[in-house]
Parts: C-alpha cells; structure tokens; sequence
C-alpha cells in the first residue's frame, strides 16, 4: 500500500490548522548539534533509568533530555506538523503504521544496518507491527502477552477444579461464570469472568480465528466471526449483572495494590497482560492463583503481543543521535544490564523479580538465562514459564494507516453494545464504516 507524498502533506497540514503556536520542544534547543530530545517516555524503574545511563556513558557529548509524561497523539502529530518534532517517539506499536502512512515517522531500515540492528534477533510479531509497506519505521521494546489469571478460592469454593477453567469451550465458561458471580442485594461482590472488553476483543475475535485487520492494514470487524466473539462476550457481562454494575464494581478494584481483586475475593478469573503477574507477586505473594495461558476454541494457546516501539519522527533535527540511542536502547547487552539492576533494586526492597520480557528474542534468552531464578514464589514460579512459552505464539495485528481510528472504532463498538444501545451486527456495521473512511482518508480509494 503506498501514500503518496501529496496525501502525506495534507494530513499534516490538516493537524498543523488546529494548531496555534503549538510548537515541538522548541527550536533553539531542538537546533543545537548536542541536544537529544524524547516524546513519551518515562524513567519509572531501573528499566529504563539503567539504559538510559548506559546510553549516556556511551555516548557522553549528547545533551539527552527526556520529556517525561504519556504519548499524546494529537500532540505528537501536530509537533511534526509545525515542523518542530522531538528526536525520537515512544509510541504504541499497534499505532505505528498509521504514523508511517501518514509521513510522520521515518524509514529506520538504514540506521539499523549502520548500527547492525538485526531484526531475525526480534519476535516476528513484534517486527510485524512496526512494518510498513515493505519498510522498518521503529524498534520494538517490551513484549506482553496476555494469560489468564485464576483465583483459585472462590472458583474452589463453588466446585470448579481451577484446571478446567479455560477459555476453549465458550458454553462450558459461560456456564462457569455464572456460578463465580457473587451479587448480594443487587450489588456485585464478586466478578465471576471478566473478559476484559472493550481491549481484548481482538484476542476474543482471534480464538474464534479471524484477526480484525487484514493483512492490507483494512478492518475486517463485521466478519461473522468477530460479531460472535462480541456477542458472546458482551453476554457474559449481561448474564453476570450487567455493564453499568459491572464496570462500576471493576473500577473500584485496588488493582495494583495489596487489597488487589485477587487478595480480596472480587474477582475469579480474568484475562490479563503478563506484567501484572509482578504485581500479584511483589503485593499478595501468597495469593493462591493458577495461571494459564488463554486459548481458542480447538484449545491452542493464543495470546496477543503487545508494547511500545521507538520511532524517528519526520524531521527530526538529529536523526543520526537518535538511531544511537534507539540501537542502544534496544541492544541485548542493554537489557541484560537493566534486568541486573531492577533485579538488584527489587531485591534491596524485599520484592520478588519476576523477569524481563522484550521484543528482542536474543536479551531474553541472555536475561533467563543469566539473571532471572526461581525464587520460591508460586506466582512467579509457574508463571514466567508460562509467559516465555507463549512468546513465540503470540499473535500481533498487522498494521494499518488508520491504526488509531480503527482501534477507536472497535472499542467503541464493543461499548455500543455493553451498554445495550446496539446489537453486536448493528455496532460492527458501523464500525466497519468508521474505519474504511479512516482508511480512505489517508490512502484514498
């Protein structure tokens, strides 16, 4: 699929209308040959903070400064747009395409084989999101997958062998779920299955064997298949109260903390990304889960990878500087040495590490290898073989020119109808339509 340079300005010039001095990081920083600047990263553990400093010992004469804070999108688009973009982005994969078709990104093929980047050391899925139109547009960081996390107390208690919970046989779980809710007085006191919506629908859509996007980068959400997925999740909510309960009660959770969902008995079992497992084990070690991979319906372990990739934006005033630190970021021995130091920082606070998990195929087997032990906590003992084991069988959307607007489209679909305001085909109708115009405005017809 090609976007012509034509169709590339006009979308630039469209985000650069609504913007009134609006600017990047400013040009009298941004013009100096030593200055490095970033957009969307953080330095909120050793993980970052160690390759950060790596990067500065090896390259010493660079000013790197960081901008700490979430990506923004509509910022991002519009610092390119004004013509005073950071050095480097750190932005979703999954988006990534559609800052290629859009011009906002450039091509890194040649900077990673300056640095020699190779990318047979990185996970095809991940190198699959970060592709487009035949180019390399960023490098992939950190790797998630998603597995499902079961509390074995309460799905015990109502005489469910936690070993036949899976997400195979969709009658058998709706039947399960049922018995796991716990509502008292009209209230919800425990969730029996949350399927996550409206995020996982394009894993639920997976296990029932389509992807939502083609391999031209065009949604395919109306499919048969992906309108049963909805349907059936969204009827598990029903069936357990309904989405406004639901939602309310989910919300209320202490997710990342010690009165977590899992520790206080208000959730039985749930899809969930692979870091939350750190969670679990460094503030309810002895929470007694099970973990599993989730699975299609002929009983495939399937999983979606997920994470964030470094880009070099359009313009970018020192693109070479930039390729220096994404190559470095991103290199085995980098990761190796972060691993150590959040493995030594978590140590001195009495945690448990449980592993660093990466795009790049050859730090993690170097991180398993030489790093990363058991160490005696059930979470993390059965769940970081289990993570490792589905890396290589992740599964990773392949990327669109609207991949922004057609992640909105499903998800706002997926509400659509937990809300009850459409049916599944009536909500995947309109967000089919919602993304083909996405897709035609940025690559015409």
């Amino acid at each position: 699929m090609r976007v012509g340079g034509a169709v590339r300005a006009g979308v630039l010039a469209v985000v650069a209308a609504g913007v009134v001095g609006c600017g990047g990081l400013g040009a009298s920083v941004e013009d100096r040959p030593d200055v490095l600047t970033t957009m969307g990263f953080g330095l909120p553990d050793e993980h970052a903070t160690a390759r950060v400093s790596v990067y500065r010992g090896k390259y010493p004469g660079i000013d790197l400064r960081i901008t700490e804070g979430a990506f923004d999108e509509q910022q991002f688009l519009s610092a390119v747009a004004s013509g005073e973009p950071p050095d480097l982005v750190y932005a979703d994969r999954l988006k990534l395409g559609s800052y290629a078709a859009r011009g906002a990104v450039e091509p890194i093929d040649d900077c990673l084989r300056s640095r020699g980047v190779q990318l047979s050391d990185y996970r095809a899925a991940a190198v699959r999101q970060v592709s487009y139109g035949g180019r390399v547009y960023g490098v992939p960081e950190f790797a998630t997958v998603r597995v499902l996390i079961i509390n074995n107390g309460p799905v015990l208690a109502e005489g469910i062998d936690p070993a036949r919970v899976s997400t195979t046989d969709w009658s058998a779980l709706a039947e399960q779920a049922g018995k796991l809710a716990v509502r008292e007085g009209g209230r919800f006191r425990r969730i029996g299955f949350d399927p996550k919506l409206p995020d996982s629908l394009p894993l639920w859509a997976k296990a029932n064997g389509v992807e939502l996007i083609d391999a031209d980068g065009r949604a395919r959400l109306d499919d048969p298949a992906v309108v049963e997925a909805l349907r059936f999740t969204a009827d598990l909510v029903k069936a357990q109260g309904g989405w406004a309960s639901f939602k309310a009660f989910r919300d209320s959770f202490d997710e990342f903390g010690a009165g977590n969902q899992y520790a206080t008995g208000q959730l039985a079992v749930m899809p969930m990304e692979s870091f939350y497992l750190n969670t679990l084990a460094a503030n309810s070690p002895d929470v007694d889960v099970t973990i599993a991979p989730f699975t299609d319906r002929r009983g495939a372990p399937t999983t979606e990878l997920g994470g964030q990739a470094w880009a070099i934006p359009k313009g970018a005033r020192h693109p070479e500087h930039a390729c220096d630190f994404l190559a470095t970021m991103t290199a085995k021995d980098t990761w190796v040495t972060a691993a150590n130091a959040r493995r030594d920082a978590l140590a001195r606070q009495g945690r448990p590490y449980g592993g660093t998990f990466t795009a790049n195929r050859a730090a993690d087997e170097a991180i398993f290898a030489t790093v990363y032990a058991p160490q005696g906590n059930r979470i993390l003992d059965q769940g970081v073989p289990i993570v490792l084991g589905l890396q290589e069988k992740a599964f990773a959307l392949p990327p669109s020119p609207a991949g922004g607007d057609l992640v909105r489209a499903w998800q706002s679909a997926a509400t659509r109808v937990l809300t009850g305001s459409q049916t599944p085909e009536e909500a995947l109708r309109q967000a089919q339509r919602e993304a083909d115009q996405a897709v035609d405005r940025i690559v015409g017809r």
